[in-house]
């Protein structure tokens, strides 16, 4: 489980196939300064698991589903990755809950330079429109970000496209201590998507259930009561009268 905050940009050394998938090595100095062997490392935004490391490196096996999935397919050495450590449990959530389970990607359309930030807008696959709400939280390439904008919802009765689109604004400190300060038009981004919005989704996608019989007499509703029979007449009294 990760954060979204990232905490130091590092660089693909090597990349070789294995399989069907890659064994990429990633430089990274404070990634791996007290990495072990198995433990998770968030490389721009895709959760791996270390197999091997020395003092300044790691290596990683990206399976090719990952690579189907996000930008890591056609990796190379030389390419600039955000990286950040699974986080510890005590741990403060500064950006918000990230699994580095990649939904798919997105297509940098647009920058828009400002005074003091950058404001991106980002094309995104039309099944993943709905999970992306402004003022929402997103990660880009393992960022986590704050929706600015977000294209609106095809009308009723008219089919969704892959027009879609979001924006989000970045601060300085986004633009230079990550990779997202170096994107261009046309460049493609690792995207994932909230995963409260996600569970959401999978829910409404099913049919309530039926509620369950309740069989306990306990739980049965009451049976009405039934009515108090008339009062018998009086018997006479032994002198006839009452």
């Amino acid at each position: 489980m990760f954060t979204g905050i990232v905490e130091e940009i590092g660089r693909i050394t090597a990349v070789e196939p294995s399989g069907d998938g890659v064994r990429v090595t990633v430089e990274g100095p404070k990634a791996v300064s007290d990495a072990a062997h198995g433990d998770s490392i968030s490389v721009s935004g895709v959760c791996l698991t270390v197999v091997d490391q020395g003092a300044d490196w790691f290596t990683a096996d990206v399976m090719k589903q990952t690579l189907d999935m996000s930008t890591l397919a056609g990796v190379a050495p030389g390419r600039a990755v955000n990286l950040e450590r699974a986080t510890a449990a005590h741990g403060r959530l500064g950006g918000h809950i990230v699994q580095g389970h990649i939904d798919g990607t997105g297509e940098l359309l647009e920058v828009r330079p400002g005074a003091q930030w950058r404001v991106l807008r980002i094309g995104l696959p039309h099944e993943l429109a709905p999970l992306v709400v402004d003022k929402g939280s997103i990660a880009v390439d393992g960022v986590s970000l704050t929706v600015s904008a977000a294209s609106p919802a095809p009308a009723p009765g008219t089919a969704a496209t892959d027009g879609a689109w979001f924006e989000v604004s970045l601060i300085p400190e986004t633009l230079t201590a990550t990779t997202l300060g170096a994107l261009e038009p046309g460049d493609r981004v690792n995207l994932e998507t909230d995963i409260l919005a996600r569970h959401v989704q999978r829910l409404l996608s099913f049919a309530a259930p039926d509620a369950p019989a309740l069989r306990e007499a306990a739980f049965a509703p009451a049976a009405p009561a039934a009515p108090a029979p008339h009062a018998a007449a009086a018997a006479p009294t032994e002198g006839g009268s009452e």
